[in-house]
């Protein structure tokens, strides 16, 4: 297989994910969910996706659709299609499966999957992280990473628009 179809064979649907999640789960792997936009991936997305990598053995990244984003964000947003920012989070090498979901949070998605870990970033305090209820009821973690300081998408956008 080339590197391509390799990369684009992270991008799942719910039903071919819920079918790998079954078989991590027979294998005891622990298995790391986090979620986000992604718009334009720098250096704060690297650095927090990978220290969330590490704590288990299968990263799985939920990925706002365009409609989601627009609803969060507002006109103008995303500045990159779900299509190329799924592209992105599934070619990085730590990255297992990106899966897409419209709903305002990937709660649906956090109840199908039942992850060991539910990771986000540090502007996130757990009360407020969607689905960490479900996963500590289940005997799971939640876990906040400290972001990388001066690195985020509305910084970015506001420079360029700046310029």
């Amino acid at each position: 297989m080339n590197k391509l179809d390799s990369v684009k064979n992270k991008i799942l649907s719910q039903e071919s994910l819920l079918k790998r999640v079954k078989k991590w789960k027979q294998f005891s792997q622990k298995i790391v969910f986090t979620n986000g936009c992604f718009d334009i991936l720098h250096r704060g997305h690297i650095e927090v996706l990978a220290k969330t990598a590490d704590m288990g053995d299968k990263l799985i990244v939920a990925l706002n659709s365009d409609m989601s984003i627009k609803q969060l964000k507002g006109e103008g947003r995303p500045v990159f299609d779900q299509h190329t920012r799924s592209l992105l989070l599934a070619s990085l090498e730590f990255v297992d499966i990106v899966i897409l979901f419209s709903e305002k949070t990937p709660v649906k998605l956090i109840e199908m999957i039942g992850p060991d870990y539910l990771v986000k970033g540090g502007d996130y305090i757990h009360s407020e992280i969607a689905g960490s209820d479900f996963v500590i009821n289940n005997g799971g973690e939640v876990i906040t990473i400290p972001l990388i300081e001066g690195y985020s998408t509305s910084n970015i956008i506001n420079i360029i628009k700046e310029s």
